[in-house]
């Protein structure tokens, strides 16, 4: 405190630290400087053809998809709107009802088996061998067209020429109808998608792991724990996060399934693979009615909004834990 020429106290003002005072004025100099004053138009440069191929191609077609979602839009005639009749029809759809159960069906079991593979394969590679051949062998399937991998695997899995059958049957067992049956439709699907995708989410397990300091493993080895225990005790505790991600990432994959299933089995048999993402397709680029499929495509963008936000709050609590 300090006292004015009028007897009256002044609060003594805070002093500057020299040193952000001087990194200030460096900063603004460095700033202003010549060498720095095209900077901001470089970088709307940059900036500008990917804002406008995010305007383009990802934000206008939401809005439009959106929009049309509230109208009768048959193509040849202009959208008509028609308020929330689509939603309401949606509800006393059965098919639409069915395509959501069957699409769950395949989520879960697609999800189930690409993560318990996936930890399975990223602790081998992380364990048992640093082959850099063996690991770019197991990203391979991920880096195949979903169209190639449907094809391949119609042709391997076919009840009399398919080299599965041939195995199965020469194991004593019977030749299985597995794309042409109500019963393992789904399953087979889901065995082509685990396939595909098995590579990618191991290679971030694998990434998650490496992050683990050796230090633990070695202070678990001095305690006498097993692999098997170090395995369940010390690294899957450790990877939730690295887990709640993929699991993320696998929900929005798996529900956006669409051309494994149009290549394999066009929905069928008797609709048992008609997942949500073919009926869409049916509805807009076979009948033609692009507005009801845009009240299921929202109503899907809905449904994966609901879920992300419930796994990332998983994902949070995860790291909270750790």
């Amino acid at each position: 405190m300090t006292l004015s020429k009028a007897g009256a106290t002044v609060a003594p003002r805070p002093r500057r630290s020299p040193r952000r005072g001087n990194a200030n004025r460096l900063m603004q100099a460095n700033i202003n400087a010549p060498s720095h004053r095209g900077d901001a138009r470089l970088a709307w440069i940059l900036i500008v053809p990917a804002l406008a191929g995010f305007l383009v191609f990802a934000a206008y077609p939401t809005l439009r998809g959106i929009y049309l979602s509230f109208t009768d839009f048959r193509v040849l005639s202009a959208p008509k709107w028609v308020g929330l009749k689509n939603f309401v029809a949606l509800g006393q759809d059965e098919v639409f009802w069915h395509a959501l159960v069957v699409t769950l069906y395949f989520v879960v079991i697609a999800v189930a088996l690409t993560l318990v593979f996936s930890v399975l394969t990223a602790a081998v590679l992380h364990r048992l061998t640093k082959s850099t051949v063996m690991r770019g062998l197991i990203i391979l399937p991920f880096l195949i067209s979903g169209v190639v991998a449907a094809t391949v695997w119609s042709w391997m899995l076919d009840p009399q020429l398919g080299i599965v059958n041939i195995v199965i049957e020469h194991l004593g067992g019977q030749s299985q109808l597995f794309l042409k049956s109500q019963e393992w439709a789904i399953p087979s699907l889901a065995m082509i998608h685990v396939w595909k995708n098995l590579g990618y989410t191991s290679i971030i397990i694998f990434a998650g792991m490496q992050t683990i300091p050796a230090s633990i493993y070695e202070a678990g080895r001095i305690d006498g724990a097993s692999e098997t225990q170090m395995f369940f005790r010390l690294t899957l505790p450790l990877l939730r996060p690295i887990v709640a991600l993929v699991l993320v990432l696998n929900v929005i994959g798996a529900f956006q399934v669409f051309d494994i299933v149009s290549v394999a089995t066009k929905g069928g048999p008797a609709n048992a693979s008609n997942v949500l993402q073919m009926y869409i397709y049916d509805k807009a680029f076979g009948q033609f009615n692009f507005g009801y499929a845009s009240a299921m495509s929202l109503v899907l963008f809905a449904i994966l909004i609901i879920i992300t936000f419930l796994q990332t709050r998983l994902l949070r609590a995860n790291e909270s834990d750790n």
